[in-house]
């Protein structure tokens, strides 16, 4: 479980394919802080630490992940916002964000305001349900509050410390982006669908 209160950014070093798998090794300040087995969100994704080597740790996509989110896009050199597991009694300062991707996202408008940034993202319209006025929303795994909601899309503002310390700064038209819809509203909907 995590919050989308991204802790630091990470640079891809390296990409192989294994498989249907990928493995991908991640140059990262929090490397040290980190032990194998722990989950690390990357733009969202939760994926596993299956090794580490001084500043450098491997994750492993596998093929579901590959088809949900945007991995298959990376390559190295890319920014990735990563974020370690909550720990239980610590602040909750965004939201409940499992890590599990419900889709991708594209971006479909980016203004430079005075002082902050606005981005408008269109996703499949299958989700349009889960997306609230107001509500909270998971992108590249930052907990944010959508509005200006149409079936399919929604606009976020960025704030100055968000744009500069994740990589919304490197977000521009067309790019595209993982999103994970809240948890609530997915049981909510689900209960309805199965009470129909």
């Amino acid at each position: 479980m995590f919050t989308g209160i991204i802790e630091a950014t990470g640079t891809i070093a390296s990409i192989a394919p294994s498989g249907t798998n990928i493995d991908i090794w991640v140059d990262s300040p929090i490397t040290n802080e980190l032990k194998i087995d722990q989950s690390v969100a990357h733009n969202g994704v939760c994926l596993t630490v299956v090794a580490i080597e001084g500043s450098k740790y491997k994750v492993t996509a596998v093929q579901e992940t590959l088809l949900k989110t945007n991995l298959s896009n990376w390559q190295a050199g890319d920014i990735v916002n990563l974020e370690r597991a909550m720990k239980v009694g610590d602040r909750l300062d965004g939201h409940f964000v499992q890590g599990h991707v419900d889709a991708i996202a594209t971006c479909i408008e980016k203004q430079t305001l005075e002082g902050s940034w606005l981005f408008r993202f269109r996703f499949p319209e299958q989700f349009a349900a889960l997306v609230i006025e107001k509500g909270s929303v998971c992108l590249n795994g930052v907990s944010l509050t959508a509005f200006n909601i149409g079936k399919n899309e929604l606009t976020v503002t960025i704030i100055p410390y968000t744009y500069n310390h994740t990589n919304f700064s490197q977000i521009e038209n067309d790019t595209i982006i993982n999103i994970e819809f809240d948890v609530l509203g997915k049981y909510l909907l689900r209960q309805q669908e199965v009470a129909a």
